[in-house]
């Protein structure tokens, strides 16, 4: 079905897919569920997501690697790395062989214990045990294992 400029849905689809991916790379999920917002069909949806894919526009894998290296530098714990990844649709497997690879040469102790340190550095003069709650609250919500935290601020 063309519009009135005579471009057709597909390519309209695809159009809008590749200004969402001119921002950053998507799943696949991700730019399904933008382009049925915007109300296009699922025929369309279907044949845009299978162009993007075939020509490689669309990686599950290439996300999940990138998502993970960024989301690593800000840093943030695998636990909720993976979380985000599977919000994002990306399938299990995917993700267990991204986080077993990110495993390797990951110290997710030291990064707990140097976070923790700065944390507790700028809570000032407020009370220790608050501020460690403070801190902990923190850690976990960045998405890192609950035993390494409460080791690491043991250590503190």
């Amino acid at each position: 079905m063309k519009n009135k400029q005579g471009i057709s849905s597909f390519q309209r689809a695809k159009n809008y897919a590749f200004l969402l991916l001119k921002f950053r790379l998507r799943s696949e999920k991700e730019i399904r569920e933008r382009l049925k917002r915007k109300k296009f069909e699922a025929e369309t949806v279907k044949a845009v997501l299978g162009f993007l894919r075939e020509n490689g526009f669309v990686d599950d894998r290439a996300f999940a690697k990138a998502w993970a290296e960024s989301r690593l530098k800000k840093p943030f714990g695998l636990k909720r790395i993976s979380r985000e990844l599977l919000s994002k649709g990306i399938p299990g497997e995917i993700i267990e062989s991204r986080l077993e690879e990110i495993k390797k040469g990951y110290s997710e102790e030291g990064i707990i214990l140097n976070l923790a340190k700065e944390r507790l550095k700028k809570s000032g003069g407020i009370d220790p045990r608050k501020a460690k709650q403070r801190v902990y609250g923190y850690l976990i919500r960045r998405g890192f294992s609950m035993g390494k935290v409460i080791e690491a601020l043991n250590q503190l």
